[in-house]
Formats: structure tokens, sequence, C-alpha cells
């Protein structure tokens, strides 16, 4: 990381209203939006990821959108080479940049020390065999064993992770948790002022059934369908997303379209309260009330100081 200035970040849980912030930071600050929600990376993901329209954007660049297909897995080491990368351009150009998103494993991917362990196919294959035949419970019970603080932070149901640590402990011999250093000054090493939007928790839940709604009024099923013949089904990271899952059960016939719906509230609840314990957890982020009417005076003043002018 070259940029002389540094990254101002707003981080936060699904339905607080960070991209909007991020929006109006960046009109204060002369900067352009970096993406750091996982799944707004996904080409053709738009509805069911809040993907801010042309509109929302108020003319402000925003970089690291629609970069992947949905047939492929996630991959945050190429995300964290192409968000820093990003970074030193913006900041050459003299244009701050503006990090911001829910993902916090790619937050700090962005902006901390974490370096990722190579991979080996044969071992992930293996491990990714004992999935498919034994189920996501077994596999998790395995971790749980040799990587207790992993399995704690990994859901039974996220495969793909799973898999993803039991390969990492086999090939490096440590815990997939040792390869993540603790969230705090001492692991950054992109300079950044971090903001982080919390709402009361009957705000936020209301916020979700509202945004649950809008998005089967934009057309969620209709783009669903539409991203089937792009892989969208098959994908092992696209296809397990808040909304998307829950949608693809729907055309399988597994739920009833009202039961799609309330499924998609009830996992992104989850997935709130996740991201609460995640960013929670960070020291280096100054908390804001997303409620308050005088927000982004708020925010930019403490941005503004921080930053010494």
């Amino acid at each position: 990381m070259t940029a002389a200035a540094p990254v101002v970040a707003v981080v936060g849980a699904t339905a607080t209203g960070k991209s909007d912030l991020a929006v109006e930071l960046a009109l204060a600050l002369g900067g352009e939006v970096v993406n750091a929600d996982s799944m707004q990376l996904y080409r053709g993901m738009d509805v069911g990821t809040a993907k801010v329209t042309d509109a929302e954007r108020r003319g402000v660049p925003h970089h690291l959108l629609d970069v992947w297909p949905v047939d492929r897995a996630a991959a945050v080491a190429e995300y964290q080479g192409m968000a820093r990368d990003r970074f030193d351009a913006l900041a050459a150009a003299g244009a701050v940049p503006v990090l911001v998103g829910g993902s916090g494993l790619y937050v700090r991917a962005a902006l901390d020390d974490l370096r990722f362990p190579g991979t080996d196919p044969e071992v992930r294959a293996r491990w990714q065999g004992e999935a498919d035949r034994l189920g996501p419970g077994p596999l998790h019970e395995r971790l749980r064993e040799v990587d207790p603080a992993a399995a704690a932070a990994i859901l039974p149901s996220n495969t793909r992770r799973v898999v993803r640590a039991l390969e990492v402990v086999e090939l490096t011999g440590r815990p997939f948790s040792a390869s993540m250093p603790a969230a705090g000054a001492e692991a950054r090493v992109v300079p950044a002022v971090v903001v982080g939007l919390r709402r009361d928790r009957s705000d936020v839940d209301r916020r979700i059934e509202a945004r649950v709604d809008r998005m089967w009024r934009d057309g969620l099923v209709e783009e669903v369908r539409g991203l089937l013949d792009q892989g969208l089904e098959t994908g092992p990271t696209a296809s397990r997303a808040v909304g998307y899952a829950q949608v693809l059960d729907l055309l399988r016939d597994r739920f009833t379209e009202a039961e799609a719906r309330e499924r998609t509230v009830a996992a992104t609840r989850r997935l709130v309260r996740r991201q609460e314990s995640w960013f929670g957890a960070d020291p280096t982020v100054t908390w804001f009330d997303a409620a308050e009417a005088d927000l982004p005076v708020r925010v930019l003043g403490h941005v503004r100081a921080t930053l010494g002018g």
C-alpha cells in the first residue's frame, strides 16, 4: 500500500444505511467508493444484494462491483490484492478511497495484515468429498476437534469455509484461526479511519422486512431465474447468498413463495447478528447511531478531525 492518504471505511450490519453514508462522505471528501460486500462482487446479483443504482451513486465512481461470474468461488486473497491496488490508484489520482461493506473478512483483508495460506487441490477435493458423503454436520464437528476457534466462527452450513479450514489445518499443521490476527491497530497495515453504523434492534428488524419486500417487488425471483443460465445454481458461493438460496429453493418447489420470503427475512436477521458480533469485536471502529438526523455531518466531522483537517 503506497497511498499517502488513509482509507475511510464505513462498516456495520446489513440494513443500517452504509451505502448512502459512503456516497455522502465521498462527495464531501473528493473520494470514490470501493466495495467490500462479498456478494456485490458478483455480476448480475443486483436486486438481492441491494447493489447501489446509478441514481443512488450520485455521480460518485464505485469500484469492485460486478467483478466475478456467479459460477465461481469467492477468493478473499484475490479481493485483497484488487482492493489494495484500487486504494493506491485512487490515492495517486488525489481521490480518497471510501471502503464500504458488511463482509467483515473482506474489510479486514483490505485493511489488515491477513495472509492467506496456499491450497492443494487434492486435499481440498478429499475434504469436499467427505462433505458430500457425510453432510456438513460431521465435518463441522471434525473442525471443532482440531480448531475450536474456527468452528465457533464458521456456521456448520457453510460447507465451503469448513472444507477450507480443514484443508489449511492439514497443510500447515496449525489452526485455520491462527492465520487471522486479532482485530486491532496492531493488525492494521493500511492506514484507515473506520466508522461503524448501528441501529436499534427493532429498527433493524423493520428495515430487514421492508428490504425483503422491496427485493421481491423489484424482481428478485426473476433475477434468480435469469442467473440460472449463468451457473448460479452450481456456484459454490453465490448460490448460498441470502435471498438467492431461498429463491433457488422456491424454484425447486421446496418452499412456497411466502415461505421463501419468511426464510429470507430470518436468514438476513441471522446475518445481521453475525455482522454485529464481528464488527463489535474490532476496537478500531468508531460507532455512530445511523438513525440520527445529522449523521453525515457528525461522521464527516469525526473523519476530518481524525485526518487532521
